[in-house]
């Protein structure tokens, strides 16, 4: 049976699910066991989570006479993403009368003039009486309109709107003491103006009385009650046209009231929520009456994928019903999700999000008989409904069964997975996309069949692309429960070695579910751990070497879809290795980006145009500070080849860190320079586990060189008797930043956990690979020295750069603010520092009172010589040392 029904639900009667709690408290609902009810052919099927029955075998009662609704009462109210995004619309729009009114003065006075010149036109008698009976309606209709809510027992409503009013009388008065005080004067002049026969006083800037009615009835919702709102917003048209024939405001100020009203308003709904309208399972059982059916009772059972809310529906005659309601509020959860996914990702690798109820509707009933249509194990639908103005519902027949999330690893037989790949196979044959195949969109029927759920966010006539997505998604769905060589082995019998190896370059996180991202990540973390605790206690007990341990670690390591990438080579050899191009933004660039814009502003606000001159650079000072740049180099070769016991060639050292240079600008610096020195180590010769035992050596010397080089030039600066008070300011916050910093890691548990974590797994058999080094102290000293060297080279060049530009700070103090606001910087994890890293110099120098005029050339000129003239030649040396097989 399909069809087709309107059931009324008005928002703002009292029938509405508003005032759900104007009534008695319903009774708390009490979960049945889970059984089916008897279908047509007598039987009674086992049941689980996804077809569980709201109680016992439906009485024989005759239709209507009761309908029994087990569900948990739902939120009393919902923030919409719609209510900030308007709310963020109405400041943007406040900020651009602001700003109109600043550029564009000779508009504004012009607009004013026309206005004087043509009012003397208006009659007096009619100003005045439009005048008074305008001041009366704009309080009389909000009164009038609050009285018929209270009569209907919609008081929460009204509350809101009284609430919001408040707000808004209040950042009235905010902004007329802003505007009377402290604003340009050409704002104050396009807000206020004299008003006629007084010329001691100016108008108020900000309606008193308007912005909070205009608050009130936006906050009241009068979307559904188009009478009440057409009369309130005439009175408020009109009393704001006879203000301004009356010369007592300006154009200007009533668009400002009027922003200032529906922002606040919308500011609040969003803040406190809206009252929740989603329909109720007793107007889901009269839907379903519409069309045909007769319900006898009804369960709420888990949500469906984007909070669709399912409902179990048992009938005095016919089978048992698995009904979905999509609403408005669901459409809007996730909101800001989707909209990241959209701008990061290619339109491919995104899911279509319907544009209004309708479409969401027509979209999934058009999923649902395609893929019966191509003969894939789906429920049927059977029937869908409009539910009143703000919602929807699909009508299948239930299957019965379980998720295959609930079911145990060693529960899920070869048999069931070829079921569901064969569902997916008809369905591509189709061109279909499920575009949801998780664990939640997978029930199992028995052992040997499976059926293919949540299809509402599927594609009709997808792309291969598209296509090839859905499969790498269930191989990984399949791998994550019963590993990589069996999803690849089944997957190869249903589909073919080709079709399972299009879907390698889709294997990245980026293009599978978010559910599917956070357990990847989880297993890599569980596995590590496990492999690391298993080998602390074989190394303990003497089962295993440091080294076998440390490779068993390596494999541990090793995430699950390159377990899958290597599991498809193997049937497919030639398959393509290249991942496809799935993001248009990387994050990483996002960050990059938002971090130069905030350095290009710190720069274009803290410099005069005639402040900043290459002309009087000091050359001298400059060419100091490059020969320390280059010094740098040799210094990290220093410190790398000092804690590797191995013999390691100087020369290539000193090129492999030039090249890191290359690699900071697609990497945070840190990170990029520990991969680096790990595969050049590596390809050394040494083995995985002790290069990285080196590299975690290397960095453990560092952090702990980095701390005592920053306590001793801080103590120096500190007993410095030059007066120089901006340094010792800048040394007292920057150990006191770097202290609370600790303390907060040390306080935040997860902060703390994922602190350990890393340190954890980085140093992890650095305590042996530092013993060895023991035995030759030559190559202590070399490490420590280099980590010295390297230091007083970096430092040495930011002290050369500001003396280049004529700042006057000791050295001990430029080392303070080196080893911190580099440290700070580079906390945040942008390619290379860059952005954070500039900010925080140019904002310690300036603290350490070098003017910003010396500063931020100063930065600019470090940052130049020590990131971006390195560039070119670490380019060269990336290749050349990939060129012969050191990198």
């Amino acid at each position: 049976m399909t069809g087709t029904a309107d059931v009324n639900v008005d928002k703002g009667s009292d029938e509405s699910a508003t005032d759900r709690s104007a009534g008695p408290e319903p009774e708390p609902p009490t979960v049945s066991p889970q059984r089916q009810a008897p279908g047509k052919d007598g039987h009674d099927d086992a049941q689980d989570g996804r077809g569980t029955a709201g109680g016992p075998p439906a009485p024989e009662e005759p239709p209507g006479e009761h309908l029994a609704v087990d569900e948990p009462l739902l939120a009393a109210r919902a923030h919409r993403p719609s209510d900030l995004l308007r709310f963020l619309a109405g400041v943007l729009g406040i900020i651009a009368v602001f700003v109109l009114a600043q550029v564009a003065v000779s508009t504004t006075t012009g607009i004013e003039t026309d206005i004087s010149s043509n009012a003397d036109k208006v009659p007096g008698m009619l100003s005045t009486i439009a005048a008074l009976g305008s001041s009366v309606a704009v309080l009389a209709v909000p009164l009038a309109f609050a009285v018929e809510r209270l009569i209907k027992r919609d008081g929460l409503r009204v509350a809101d709107g009284v609430l919001a009013s408040v707000l808004a009388y209040g950042v009235s008065l905010g902004i007329d003491w802003w505007v009377a005080a402290g604003a340009p004067q050409a704002i104050r002049d396009a807000l206020t103006q004299v008003p006629p026969g007084n010329t001691e006083t100016l108008t108020d800037p900000v309606h008193g009385y308007l912005a909070p009615v205009i608050a009130y009835m936006t906050a009241v919702g009068m979307s559904s009650r188009p009478r009440w709102r057409v009369a309130l917003w005439v009175v408020v048209v009109l009393s704001g046209a006879t203000e301004l024939i009356s010369g007592y405001t300006t154009p200007l100020s009533l668009l400002l009231t009027v922003l200032i009203g529906w922002s606040v308003a919308y500011g609040t709904l969003y803040a406190i929520g809206s009252p929740n309208i989603r329909p109720t399972g007793k107007h889901l059982m009269i839907g379903l009456r519409k069309v045909g059916f007769t319900p006898s009772g009804a369960h709420r059972a888990p949500d469906a994928p984007g909070e669709t809310r399912r409902y179990l529906v048992t009938q005095y005659e016919g089978p048992l019903l698995d009904v979905h309601i999509i609403d408005r509020e669901q459409q809007a959860s996730g909101f800001f999700y989707r909209a990241w996914r959209r701008i990061r990702l290619r339109s491919v690798a995104v899911r279509r999000s319907p544009q209004s109820l309708r479409q969401a509707l027509e979209q999934e009933a058009l999923i649902a008989y395609a893929a019966a249509a191509s003969g894939a194990r789906a429920p049927q639908l059977v029937a869908t409904s409009e539910l009143g103005p703000d919602a929807a519902i699909l009508v299948y027949e239930n299957v019965a069964g379980r998720i295959l999330d609930e079911l145990p690893d060693d529960e899920i037989p070869d048999d069931l997975m070829a079921s569901l790949w064969e569902s997916v196979a008809s369905l591509h044959e189709r061109r279909i996309a499920h575009r949801r195949l998780t664990g939640e969109s997978l029930l199992v029927v028995d052992e040997k069949t499976g059926c293919l759920v949540n299809l509402s966010g599927g594609d009709i006539a997808a792309g291969d692309l598209t296509l090839r997505i859905d499969i790498a998604q269930l191989l990984t769905t399949f791998a994550l429960r019963v590993g990589p060589e069996r999803s690849v082995d089944v997957a190869n019998r249903v589909l073919g070695a080709d079709r399972v190896a299009s879907a390698l370059p889709l294997l990245q996180p980026v293009g599978l579910s978010r559910s599917t991202r956070i357990d990847l990540q989880r297993m890599t973390k569980e596995r590590k751990a496990a492999a690391q605790a298993l080998a602390l206690e074989q190394v303990a007990a003497g089962e295993r070497t440091q080294e076998q341990a440390e490779e068993d670690i390596a494999a541990a390591g090793e995430d699950l879809l390159s377990r899958i990438r290597r599991q498809i080579l193997q049937i497919a050899p030639e398959a393509p290795l290249a991942p496809a191009k799935l993001e248009r933004l990387k994050p990483k660039t996002l960050i990059m980006v938002i971090a130069l814009t905030f350095a290009a502003y710190l720069a274009l606000t803290t410099i005069q145009p005639g402040q900043l001159k290459l002309s009087q650079m000091d050359w001298g000072w400059a060419a100091l500070a490059l020969a320390a740049a280059a010094a740098t180099y040799g210094a990290a070769a220093m410190s790398l080849t000092g804690f590797v016991p191995e013999k390691l060639p100087f020369g290539r050292t000193v090129a492999a860190q030039l090249a890191g240079s290359f690699v900071k600008l697609v990497a945070p610096a840190a990170i990029g320079g520990i991969a680096l020195n790990t595969r050049y180590l590596q390809k050394a010769g040494i083995r995985s586990g002790q290069a990285v035992a080196s590299v975690g050596a290397s960095q453990l010397a560092g952090l702990g060189g980095h701390l005592l080089l920053l306590f001793s030039f801080g103590l120096i600066t500190g007993t410095q008797k030059n007066g120089d008070l901006g340094a010792s300011r800048a040394v007292i916050i920057g150990v006191l930043s770097a202290a609370v910093l600790a303390l907060v890691v040390a306080a935040v548990a997860p902060l703390r956990r994922f602190v350990v974590t890393r340190v954890r797994s980085l140093f992890f058999g650095v305590v042996p690979r530092m013993l060895d080094l023991m035995q030759t102290p030559s190559k202590l000293v070399t490490g420590f020295g280099g980590i010295l060297l390297l230091t007083l080279s970096f430092t040495a060049c930011l002290y050369a750069s500001v003396r280049a530009f004529g700042g006057e700070m000791s050295y001990s103090a430029v080392a303070v603010v080196f080893l911190t606001a580099n440290a700070a910087g580079s906390a945040i994890p942008t390619p290379g520092g860059i952005g954070p890293v500039e900010i925080a110099l140019i904002g310690a120098l300036t603290v350490g009172n070098v003017p910003p005029s010396a500063a931020t050339p100063a930065v600019f000129l470090y940052r130049l010589l020590t990131f971006w003239l390195p560039v070119l030649p670490g380019w060269i040396s990336y290749n050349v040392l990939q060129r012969r097989g050191a990198l």
